[in-house]
């Protein structure tokens, strides 16, 4: 009885190998009968073509994705954005006192991508202080602008452009409701891996029902750097401090803009 059902299987292992042998070629003429490959074959062993060279790695749909280590050394830190810097700041002036970086912060109050896009502002900073990284935050005075991309698309562009091949990071803004597209737009302008999406996240606010608390804005920070390692295109070091909060070596403050 086992030797019957060994036989059969063996016969039907047989069949599915000529089979699948059959399907590997583009047809096959039997006997003036022309029999054309199913394609199981090709489903069978199928997989997802992969290109390595140097630092990118090309997967089949050719979307790009830049590998780099955390850079373990001391960074010139430049911080630009609205008030969101009030919160955001100290946490960041802390890791970089911790990690050996210099940090400026320049906060311009009320400010928006046109703001900052229509004039020369952030070049002369950068001029001025020389950093090796950027980071950003911006976009919650812009949360409910109508027309986004015809209204805020070049000036993101030109942000982009005066921060030039400086590694940076954009932090998108807390929303507090759903955006006209404020977050997309800055995202589809960005380079891959240097935009963090805060939407979703959940914040204590403040009185004004925008702002984040010290507390929330600290966890906020805290949810970016713990984000940079496997997500950011240019991760720095930045590691845990002891102190909660910290000074930048300066603090630029701008008044909003008439």
């Amino acid at each position: 009885m086992k030797r019957g059902y060994l036989g059969l299987w063996s016969i039907l292992v047989l069949t599915f190998l000529l089979f699948i042998t059959a399907s590997s070629f583009d047809s096959i003429n039997i006997c003036g009968l022309e029999l054309k490959t199913s394609g199981m074959y090709d489903r069978l062993i199928q997989v997802d073509e992969v290109k390595v060279s140097g630092d990118t790695v090309q997967i089949d749909n050719d979307d790009t994705f830049k590998r780099q280590p955390v850079d373990t050394t001391a960074q010139n830190i430049l911080f630009i954005g609205d008030s969101m810097l009030e919160g955001l700041s100290p946490r960041l002036a802390a890791y970089a006192k911790e990690n050996g970086h210099k940090m400026n912060t320049v906060i311009w109050y009320s400010s928006t991508s046109n703001v900052w896009g229509e004039c020369d502002t952030l070049k002369t900073f950068i001029r001025r202080f020389k950093p090796t990284y950027v980071f950003i935050c911006l976009g919650a005075n812009e949360l409910f602008v109508k027309d986004i991309v015809k209204k805020r698309d070049k000036y993101v562009k030109t942000m982009l452009s005066q921060i030039g091949d400086i590694p940076y990071l954009w932090i998108g803004p807390p929303n507090w409701k759903e955006d006209t597209g404020i977050n997309d737009l800055i995202a589809a302008n960005a380079k891959p891996g240097c935009f963090f999406l805060s939407n979703g996240m959940h914040f204590d606010r403040a009185k004004d029902g925008a702002h984040p608390t010290r507390s929330s804005a600290v966890q906020w920070m805290d949810s970016v750097v713990r984000w940079m390692p496997e997500n950011c295109a240019h991760p720095i070091r930045l590691n845990i401090p002891q102190e909660k909060t910290a000074k930048p070596q300066r603090v630029v403050v701008l008044q909003p803009k008439r």
